[in-house]
């Protein structure tokens, strides 16, 4: 069978609307245009023209000519004169308007007969007011930059959140708060490296590829290089390797990276993610809980204007003040209705789960289970920003002791809107610890702890160089766009990862 029969074949079987845009595709090119031109006129961008031309009287003709262009997102053909709206990418908009004695007979019949909605065009023309006073040009001349083979979606039937996230380039097209929402992110992004800066932070980049996974207690992705023969893994924290750059005297480091974890997939967590992570040489837990809030801070009032923000539901959020602290033992304590503390034996926190109806893993060890418990009791109640303090020893390897009280670890969560956005240390410095808490983490590996972390020499090796007293600190950078929009962690990553379609 020829190529151009297969080809006929597979036409016969689209959709009408994608049949129709291909014929029209096809006839451009049979009477010697160009459906996918490699320029077109452009002198300014519809943005700049608004810009320009405010307030002007109704009816008013500039003698201002132009060559602008964008997406056609309205169209409307009448007898011997035609409308259409135009947008560019950051949604500005911009009436065309296409005459019989402007731009010919020929001309308008194409445009009428060959351009539809979606598709790119510049005009060349005129920019005046129309009758209702409308911002608009006047089109002399008119040419396709891009033919569009699939319409857009109907304007009042709203996008699925599923067809949102699988095809965001249409989402950004027809949805003014994905376009926003994109555009936020690097507003935010350089407000984080502005408070950064301010501090005499420098930031780094470390590896991705790494030979073993550490800094965190999560499942990895595992991959092969061909060229080493060996196995690598997918980055969960850029941890380790940010400490051993305080060895070297990097005594403030930050690093916004991209972070990967063989975990599960909903609103508030991805497999793949973006995060920040930071050290403060002769800091502690305090002192980067007091960085933490400040980024969080300066991130509102970059986007806001206030430290109060404005989320898509139209509710409200006050990040501003200081924050609040409770102990995480207390919390417990509250939920449960009885004293629990870092002493609270297993069989006994597991006597509370069960009366809570929660469902128990076995392999869940002491700190594990009250850190479950702990998200069980305070599930919806944690939405004002909340530093929640005092984690067990057991589950927080890369932590030292609390200064005061047994059984816990200098390390708090804060909690916004009743996710986890950030989590803070008084880091361990002491090799010899160190190498106890690896151990440990290695031995539960070994019995089938899939999150454990693994024992790296050369890391300990770097601590052993010397580690000054210092805080640490890491926020997942969606997270921190979710605090300050209500929006679902798909709804932050511009193209999360979602199963292909079947």
């Amino acid at each position: 069978m020829s190529e151009e029969s297969k080809q006929s074949i597979e036409a016969d079987d689209l959709p009408e609307q994608l049949r129709i845009r291909r014929d029209k595709r096809a006839a451009i090119i049979a009477r010697g245009g160009e459906a996918y031109p490699v320029e077109i006129a452009r002198t300014k961008s519809l943005a700049e023209i608004r810009a320009t031309h405010t307030g002007l009287e109704v009816d008013t003709s500039t003698g201002v000519i132009e060559s602008l262009s964008g997406r056609i997102i309205f169209k409307r053909d009448t007898g011997k004169l035609c409308f259409a709206t135009l947008r560019e990418g950051d949604g500005t908009e911009l009436q065309a308007m296409f005459s019989l004695d402007k731009v010919g007979e020929e001309s308008l019949s194409l445009w009428k007969s060959e351009i539809d909605l979606g598709d790119i065009v510049s005009v060349t023309g005129e920019i005046i007011t129309s009758k209702r006073g409308e911002l608009s040009i006047l089109a002399h001349s008119w040419q396709l930059g891009s033919k569009s083979l699939r319409p857009l979606p109907v304007e009042h039937k709203p996008l699925s959140e599923e067809t949102r996230v699988r095809m965001r380039y249409v989402d950004l097209i027809v949805r003014p708060q994905a376009r926003e929402v994109a555009r936020l992110r690097p507003q935010v992004m350089r407000s984080l490296r502005e408070t950064f800066s301010n501090r005499d932070f420098i930031e780094v980049e470390t590896p991705m590829l790494q030979v073993m996974h550490g800094g965190a207690t999560a499942r990895p992705f595992k991959t092969h290089s061909n060229a080493y023969d060996m196995d690598l893994f997918l980055r969960i924290a850029p941890e380790l390797f940010l400490k051993r750059c305080v060895v070297g005297g990097i005594e403030r480091v930050f690093e916004i990276n991209r972070n990967f974890r063989n975990e599960g997939a909903d609103s508030s967590h991805s497999p793949e993610f973006a995060m920040i992570e930071s050290y403060e040489a002769y800091g502690d837990w305090d002192s980067i809980a007091e960085l933490t809030q400040s980024l969080v801070q300066n991130a509102a009032m970059t986007i806001f204007g206030s430290h109060v923000v404005k989320h898509h539901d139209g509710r409200e959020l006050d990040l501003g003040g200081k924050w609040r602290e409770a102990d995480l033992f207390d919390l417990i304590s509250e939920g449960v209705g009885e004293t629990v503390t870092p002493a609270t034996s297993h069989d006994e926190l597991k006597k509370f789960a069960d009366k809570l109806g929660m469902k128990v893993d076995p392999k869940w060890i002491t700190g594990k289970l009250a850190e479950e418990i702990f998200e069980h009791v305070t599930e919806g109640q944690l939405n004002e920003p909340i530093f929640v303090k005092g984690y067990p020893v057991d589950t927080s390897p890369l932590v030292r002791h609390h200064r005061t009280k047994a059984g816990v670890v200098e390390k708090w969560d804060l909690y916004v809107e009743g996710f986890e956005l950030a989590t803070g240390y008084s880091e361990l410095i002491d090799p010899v610890i160190q190498r106890e808490r690896l151990v440990e983490q290695a031995r539960l590996g070994s019995k089938g702890d899939l999150e454990a972390m693994q024992l790296d020499e050369d890391f300990l090796r770097a601590m052993e160089y010397g580690l000054p007293p210092m805080g640490g600190m890491g926020m997942g950078v969606d997270r921190l766009l979710m605090a300050l929009t209500g929006l679902g962690i798909r709804e932050t990553i511009l193209f999360p990862l979602v199963k292909p379609e079947e």
